[in-house]
C-alpha cells in the first residue's frame, strides 16, 4: 500500500481514463504480482542475486518505462481537459489498460525485490518454499487489488471536485511530476 509505481499508475488512469480502465490497469498489476511471485518460487531469486546485470536490466527498464510513461501524462495537458467523465467511452482498449498495469508491474524493481528477497523471508521451514512464495504472492495480489479498488472508489466519489478542468489538469501534471520522481529514485537506488 505504499505509494509506488503501482498506485501512482491506478491514479493516473482512474484520473485519464475513469474507472474502468483503473481497474482493468489493476488487474494487469495483480498479475504482474503473480508472475513475479510464481518467478521467484521457481527460482529468480537465485538470478537476481546472483547477477548484478539482470538486476540493472530490470531496473533500467523500469526506468525507461516510468519516463515515458511520465512524457506521456505531461503531454496529455495539451489537450483540453473538460469534465471528468465517469462513463466515458474512452479511445483507450481494455487490453492497452490491462498492459499497462502489467508492464507497469513487470518493470518495478520493487516488486521484483519485494518477490524475490522479501517474501521468502517469511517462509517457515516447515513449509515448501514454492507454494509458500506463490501463497503469500497471491495473498499480495489480493491486497493489492482490494486497495486500488478503494483508490478507484475515492476518484470515483471525488469526481465532482475533479473534474473542474483546472483540478483535473494538476492532478494530471502532479501524477506526471510524480511518476518521473519515481523514475529518479529507481535510478539512483
Amino acid at each position: 500500500m505504499i505509494p509506488g509505481q503501482g498506485v501512482a499508475m491506478v491514479l493516473r488512469q482512474s484520473i485519464i481514463g475513469g474507472p474502468k480502465a483503473a481497474f482493468l490497469s489493476s488487474l494487469g498489476n495483480c498479475l504482474g504480482i503473480l508472475i513475479w511471485s510464481v518467478s521467484s518460487a521457481i527460482g529468480l531469486s537465485a538470478i537476481f542475486t546472483r547477477s548484478d546485470t539482470a538486476y540493472s536490466i530490470l531496473k533500467w527498464s523500469g526506468v525507461i518505462f516510468l519516463t515515458f510513461i511520465s512524457a506521456q501524462t505531461f503531454l496529455s495537458l495539451r489537450q483540453e481537459f473538460g469534465r471528468f467523465d465517469l462513463e466515458s467511452t474512452e479511445t483507450t482498449s481494455a487490453w492497452a489498460s490491462f498492459r499497462l498495469g502489467l508492464i507497469t508491474n513487470l518493470t518495478n524493481a520493487k516488486a521484483a525485490v519485494y518477490a524475490v528477497a522479501f517474501i521468502p523471508a517469511f517462509i517457515p521451514k516447515e513449509t515448501s518454499l514454492g507454494f509458500g512464495i506463490i501463497v503469500l504472492g497471491a495473498t499480495w495480489a489480493l491486497i493489492s487489488i482490494a486497495w486500488n479498488i478503494g483508490l478507484i472508489w475515492t476518484v470515483k466519489k471525488s469526481s465532482y471536485y475533479i473534474q473542474k478542468p483546472v483540478v483535473r489538469r494538476a492532478l494530471t501534471a502532479i501524477s506526471a511530476i510524480g511518476i518521473l520522481g519515481i523514475a529518479v529514485s529507481l535510478a539512483l537506488s
